[in-house]
């Protein structure tokens, strides 16, 4: 019987035959199909697959072209049957355990899950991992599924190793420690667990000098790399080896546990919170964690304790936010009705901050968590629902840097950054009981203010004068001053979002000889695309735009792009027209579908307001947005390069 392989070099295998697929179009094809097996992808998913933002004119029946090459590659192979299945909207592959070794792969993972016992764990996971062969679709000529898809499945295949080398050391194996993680520790100094693992194994089977000696080239490679320190868990663990501590027996469901050895200097004021990853403060840095005695609590095993979190600082040249910067403020510090001066202790209040990408959310949200963090003296836990690489954190990650419920010294303040779903929110909320939480998310999170209440603090661009007060603390008020006139249109250039006015003051401070109004004059000829730094690629206005329109279906990607055709920034559902009509081809009525296009497009971010009245879109991202359609051959005038917004 055949299987596809797609976890390595795409390729067919029947018994112990594997045929490697030539790059192709038909190999990206089948990489997209298989990629989301027994699901529908729709055709401009395909499309983007094979030829990216570089579509001809006839790809839609180069597409269908494409799917007859694959079947007949099928029926070389003796793959019989409709096994492209063609439906409305796109193509369908089904695929199970024994066709696929995605699915198979996910299947074990599962079972994982479910053993009673370690071992069996762990055997699961092995088997698991055995199925990758190699470099993941190193025959798969597809620039999009290289971007998009395949950092989501090295993913996958990474948490699934760390799990198994967390059993693996609850176990005593040291030793096969070393052997599994040793490359992974190298390839992926982001991911700070496998350094861990591997100094742990170190000093756990007696090589406390190369432990010492590993943790050293590890905080060099993440300075010189990434910028940044080890995190909390990494600096604990270097203490207890310098001090010489009993690591005490590892378990596979916790970070190492310590036997503590009083430090009376470093443990002032603790309460027991489990931390394993490093939290980023409003500085930008990655704040140490002291030891702590270790915490009774009803778990399998003793986590490990650490200190409240270090006071917040202030967030750099923050400006402007006043009405909503007191109002989260009054919120977070409301008195208990007939205690003065008394925080309310009953339930967990919560602070929703969204808004478009670039908008600012973050900023105001540590800032709204510097002005109160001395009503919480259980400490600010900032919790970045995402890696600096964009990949998401998963749940058990993200929890293990917040105390046990009911274990934290006083009320505690979770500021939860980049939610994209509710359910994130309700399962860190016990963590916060008594105290609050600040979320900030691109998404208006409706269902999560119907089940628990709070504030919602919708952001817009900055007002003028606040634009101008960023700029000068960004600039100088000399350099601003000088200029005035250059510096009000660079606000409106920027479209008087903060992302764009720091990018651009980053620039222009970089460049001391360079004038406000040549700065904006070049950044004019090219928006958004020139405002990045080269040399920080999460400051880009792009890339921004682009992860909040990737995190959408395909389809709501589409009519992103179809309304940069549209004249004007605002919008009715007549302005998606023929995708509306599309959808009623799919058996959606049209009017429906392409309202329900514009409510998933402002629900990311991308458009605001809506019924009763009509959508709105920012200038910048609707110059993106017709960039984006022009690139893919869907418009037929030039591509916006700038644009003078209206005065405000």
């Amino acid at each position: 019987m055949y299987r596809f392989q797609l976890l390595g070099p795409l390729g067919i295998a029947e018994g112990h035959e594997v045929v490697v697929l030539k790059p192709s179009k038909p190999a990206s094809l089948l990489a997209a199909l298989l990629i989301h097996p027994g699901s529908v992808v729709s055709t401009d998913y395909l499309l983007r697959a094979l030829w990216d933002e570089n579509q001809p004119a006839t790809a839609r029946a180069a597409l269908q072209s494409c799917v007859l090459r694959l079947r007949r590659i099928f029926t070389k192979y003796g793959i019989t049957g409709n096994a492209i299945e063609t439906v409305p909207g796109g193509y369908r592959m089904h695929a199970d355990a024994a066709t696929l070794d995605l699915v198979r792969f996910r299947l074990l993972v599962r079972a994982a899950d479910d053993a009673s016992d370690a071992e069996s764990r762990l055997y699961r996971l092995k088997e698991a991992l055995t199925l990758w062969q190699g470099s993941l679709l190193a025959n798969v000529p597809s620039p999009m599924l290289h971007r998009d898809e395949v950092p989501a499945l090295t993913e996958e295949r990474l948490r699934t190793l760390e799990r198994a080398c967390d059993i693996e050391l609850a176990l005593g194996r040291c030793r096969q420690v070393l052997v599994d993680v040793w490359e992974p520790a190298r390839r992926h100094p982001g991911r700070e667990r496998f350094s861990e693992q591997l100094i742990e194994a170190l000093y756990r089977t007696g090589r406390q000098t190369e432990a010492l000696s590993e943790y050293r080239a590890v905080k060099r490679r993440l300075k010189e790399e990434l910028g940044i320190d080890p995190g909390p868990a990494l600096q604990r663990l270097e203490l207890a080896i310098l001090r010489g501590d009993d690591l005490g027996p590892a378990t596979a469901d916790q970070r190492i546990q310590l036997v503590e050895r009083p430090a009376p200097a470093l443990t002032a004021a603790p309460a027991p919170v489990p931390v394993s990853a490093p939290v980023a403060m409003a500085s930008g840095t990655t704040a140490p964690a002291p030891f702590g005695p270790a915490a009774d609590r009803p778990l399998p095993t003793p986590p490990l304790s650490v200190p409240v979190p270090p006071p917040l600082q202030p967030v750099p040249t923050f400006t402007g936010r006043a009405v909503e910067r007191a109002a989260i403020t009054g919120r977070l510090t409301a008195e208990t009705p007939g205690t003065p001066g008394t925080p309310d202790t009953t339930g967990t209040t919560v602070v929703l901050i969204s808004g478009a990408p670039g908008i600012g959310k973050t900023a105001l949200a540590l800032q709204a968590a510097y002005d109160t963090q001395h009503s919480f003296p259980g400490g600010v836990f900032v919790l970045p629902m995402n890696r600096p690489d964009g990949t998401p954190r998963t749940h058990d990650d993200v929890l293990a840097d917040l105390p046990a419920p009911g274990t934290a010294r006083g009320r505690a303040l979770l500021v939860i950054d980049g939610v994209s779903g509710a359910d994130q929110v309700r399962r860190l909320l016990p963590a916060a009981a008594g105290g609050a939480a600040i979320v900030t998310s691109r998404r208006g999170l409706a269902g999560l203010v119907a089940t628990h209440g709070g504030s919602v603090h919708r952001l817009s661009t900055l007002e003028p004068a606040d634009s101008r007060q960023l700029l000068a603390a960004t600039l100088g008020p000399e350099r601003v001053g000088a200029e005035p006139a250059a510096a009000d249109e660079l606000a409106r250039v920027c479209g008087h979002f903060p992302l764009s006015l720091r990018i651009a003051g980053a620039r222009l401070l970089t460049r001391p000889g360079l004038r406000i109004a040549d700065c904006v004059a070049w950044l004019a000829e090219n928006l958004p695309a020139r405002l990045t730094l080269a040399d920080e690629p999460g400051m880009s206005v792009p890339r921004v735009f682009g992860s909040a329109l990737h995190g959408l279906e395909p389809r709501w990607q589409e009519a992103f792009r179809r309304l940069g055709t549209h004249d004007g920034l605002v919008f009715t559902s007549s302005a998606l027209g023929d995708f509306a009509d599309a959808g009623a081809e799919s058996g959606a009525p049209a009017d429906a579908y392409a309202d329900e296009a514009l409510e998933r497009l402002a629900e990311a971010g991308l458009l605001e307001e809506g019924p009763p009245g009509p959508y709105r879109m920012h200038f910048l991202l609707k110059i993106y947005a017709r960039q984006l359609a022009y690139a893919a051959g869907r418009s037929d005038s030039a591509p916006v390069v700038s644009a003078a917004p209206t005065p405000r």
